[in-house]
């Protein structure tokens, strides 16, 4: 090749040579590289969702003391207001969940059709987020079902 391209001796090489398992190995790298990138993305996606749920669950439970302290007062337990607004948001979160899933399969069919790549989406992936909003809604919606059901039932029916 120096010799083709007429290079001269001790000057550098004006050519690169690569094997195909280096441009293979490149290819995967980059891939994993986009892997965790979207990750992370996905991670912050989530954790401001969760963060949303919680406070619309807070707000949720100081515009409704009074009726938590109702609720308590003629014989509900507290596991039982728990329950309520954990299952809340479930819900909430899952109404989001839902919403995602739905923009990612006509993102998806949007990509198939304009660029004419072949696209699938798994039933496994989509199960998958059904459980990751689901358990989102729990954890962040702990914290404000647990204060809901901490409430003094006298307490709560006195609040304007």
């Amino acid at each position: 090749m120096r010799a083709r391209h007429r290079i001269r001796e001790g000057a550098p090489d004006d050519f690169n040579i690569r094997h195909a398992t280096e441009i293979a190995e490149a290819v995967a790298a980059t891939a994993r590289t986009m892997e965790v990138l979207l990750a992370a993305v996905a991670s912050v996606s989530l954790f401001v969702g969760g963060v949303g749920i919680m406070n619309i669950m807070l707000v949720s439970v100081t515009e409704r003391t009074r009726e938590i302290g109702l609720r308590l007062s003629v014989g509900a337990r507290s596991r039982d207001v728990l329950r309520q607004f954990l299952l809340e948001a479930v819900i909430l979160s899952l109404a989001g969940g839902g919403l995602g899933i739905l923009l990612a399969l006509g993102g998806t069919l949007v990509i198939a059709d304009v660029f004419e790549w072949p696209t699938r989406v798994s039933a496994a992936a989509i199960a998958m987020a059904v459980v990751f909003a689901a358990s989102i809604g729990v954890f962040f919606g702990y914290y404000p079902a647990r204060r809901a059901a901490a409430l003094d039932p006298i307490e709560a029916l006195r609040h304007e």
